[in-house]
């Protein structure tokens, strides 16, 4: 069965390991994101972004597949649900489809109201036995169409959400979604450190992680980092992989143009790159910060 991402993240957090969240847009990069966590013996953590979810039809054909894909395939690691980037009435819906945990966002709300939001919703995901994330300072980029620019969090106002009682919480330290400009300034670890001091045990999020040079994981690890999202790197990975496909002439030969070759194909050329590039047997296990249960 499916659970919340509390147990593992508290186990990351007292481990001083990371618990990789990657995105799913659809069947393909959910059975590869779940054949990899088994075979790496690895928690892993699916995210869904409010978009995702409406181009799969809805959060209840998210959860359905989910749930029987987890069973079919035997996975025997633990695999939370969750809705990343949840605006307030995303977080009823996925509560209602039956996800195990929840994002909400309300870092674009001033912070009496990302409070008074992030507490309500703090009962009601735990009265359901879900986890729940909160956020506070906007990550830099564009996610569903929310645009940050990357500020850094107030350590302050961190503390007053984390008080709510959140499972954890992402707070911004100038990560962006998508790719990382030349001219990007890099972590700041002085805000992170200050965001640590003032939340103590609480497992922290680090948004944006592809792209994000090695030594800087490894740092925001030991800051208190318990999960890193990842899903640009996903997306480049698969464009790569059909990209040379296609022009290759792959799906000339024979029935290549077989939608079920075809994509069988790519997501093996792509879990391959994934492996080499991110995933939790190469980037965190390079940093000897995953403990494989």
């Amino acid at each position: 069965m499916l659970v919340s991402a509390k147990e593992m993240l508290n186990k990351a957090k007292a481990g001083h390991y990371a618990v990789g969240q990657f995105n799913i847009n659809n069947l393909e990069w959910t059975k590869s994101v779940l054949l990899t966590a088994e075979e790496l013996k690895s928690p892993v953590i699916l995210g869904v972004s409010e978009g995702a979810g409406k181009y799969m039809t809805g959060f209840g054909t998210v959860a359905a597949m989910v749930k029987a894909m987890h069973d079919e395939l035997g996975i025997t690691v633990p695999v939370a649900l969750h809705l990343d980037h949840g605006t307030y009435e995303g977080c009823y819906k996925c509560i209602k489809a039956g996800f195990t945990s929840i994002m909400f966002d309300g870092s674009h709300y001033p912070i009496e109201e990302n409070v008074e939001k992030t507490k309500e919703l703090v009962s009601v995901a735990h009265a359901m036995g879900m986890s729940i994330e909160a956020e506070v300072g906007s990550i830099g980029g564009e996610e569903d169409g929310v645009v940050g620019m990357g500020e850094c969090a107030d350590p302050d106002e961190c503390k007053r959400v984390a008080d709510l009682g959140v499972d954890m919480l992402a707070a911004g330290i100038g990560n962006i979604h998508g790719k990382y400009p030349a001219n990007w300034k890099g972590l700041s670890f002085e805000t992170l450190d200050a965001i640590q001091q003032k939340t103590g045990v609480m497992p922290l999020v680090l948004h944006g992680g592809t792209g994000i040079p090695a030594d800087m994981i490894k740092k925001a690890i030991d800051l208190g980092v318990s999960k890193i999202n990842v899903n640009t790197e996903c997306q480049l990975s698969f464009a790569d992989a059909t990209r040379k496909y296609i022009e290759a002439g792959k799906d000339l030969e024979g029935k290549g143009f077989d939608l079920v070759s075809f994509l069988l194909q790519v997501l093996r050329q792509s879990r391959q790159q994934l492996r080499r590039r991110w995933s939790f047997s190469d980037q965190l296990e390079r940093l000897n910060n995953i403990i494989v249960i």
